[in-house]
């Protein structure tokens, strides 16, 4: 199975979601990541203007979204749930920070769906809810010396986490650098150094009987750096205008 399949098996599930604008910028948080399965348990107002503006991009995601009356009825199939909630519950299933429950939660989706819960934004999940599910997991936030629990996040912004970090666990990664130009030789770099050499020389710069490190941190300079050929030959134009100047 493809990690693209493995996220589409992915399932997100807002329990009486309160405001449209939430469940549209979920769906644009879940479309980036590559997750399609939106579910929503009795929303206090769906259909909205306002989710479809905050879908932007995700508006696939928010058109394909199925609306259920229970919590039970948006699990069914699923292979394992995970509930998400802010608040240390004194008893509850087993808890997983996010990042710990990412590759978890695609391991079981080679079986079958799996479902992130989350509740609605004022009060979070009920007992029962978080006990529908398998695992409770939290999303680490700075809590400040003394405070109980942790901080909590915008829903929407709680999707855009869970859905990151199931990209990431999938196998995501960033995209590569782009050269514009064709990348520096070998040869081209050690064409930089000897230029370097003799114009350090010739200034006076450095003594060519020393056991001076120049030469070694000139190298380690340029190798931080992916150079292209070309900024390598505005390196040495530079150094010839200024061998130049100096014998004038």
């Amino acid at each position: 199975m493809t990690e693209r399949e493995l996220l589409e098996r992915c399932r997100v599930v807002l329990v009486r979601t309160s405001h449209p604008g939430n469940i549209g910028a979920a769906a644009r948080a879940m479309h980036v990541m590559g997750l399609a399965d939106l579910r929503l348990v009795a929303p206090a107002r769906y259909p909205a203007p306002e989710a479809r503006w905050m879908a932007a991009s995700g508006v696939r995601v928010l058109e394909r979204a199925q609306v259920h009356a229970t919590l039970a009825e948006a699990l069914a199939g699923c292979e394992a749930a995970f509930a998400l909630s802010a608040r240390p519950r004194e008893w509850s299933p087993p808890v997983l920070g996010v990042r710990e429950a990412a590759p978890v939660a695609l391991a079981r989706a080679a079986a079958g769906p799996v479902a992130f819960v989350f509740g609605p934004e004022a009060s979070g999940l009920e007992q029962a809810e978080v006990f529908a599910c398998q695992y409770l997991v939290h999303i680490p936030t700075w809590r400040p010396p003394g405070a109980l629990n942790l901080g909590s996040l915008n829903l929407s912004q709680a999707v855009q986490i869970v859905a990151y970090e199931l990209c990431v666990a999938a196998g995501a990664r960033a995209p590569a650098a782009l050269h514009a130009g064709r990348l520096a030789t070998i040869e081209d770099l050690e064409g930089l150094y000897a230029h370097l050499e003799r114009a350090a020389v010739a200034s006076g710069f450095l003594d060519p009987a020393s056991n001076s490190k120049l030469r070694e941190r000139w190298r380690r300079l340029f190798s931080r750096v992916a150079l292209e050929r070309e900024e390598v030959n505005i390196l040495r134009g530079l150094l010839n205008a200024l061998e130049k100047a100096g014998r004038k």
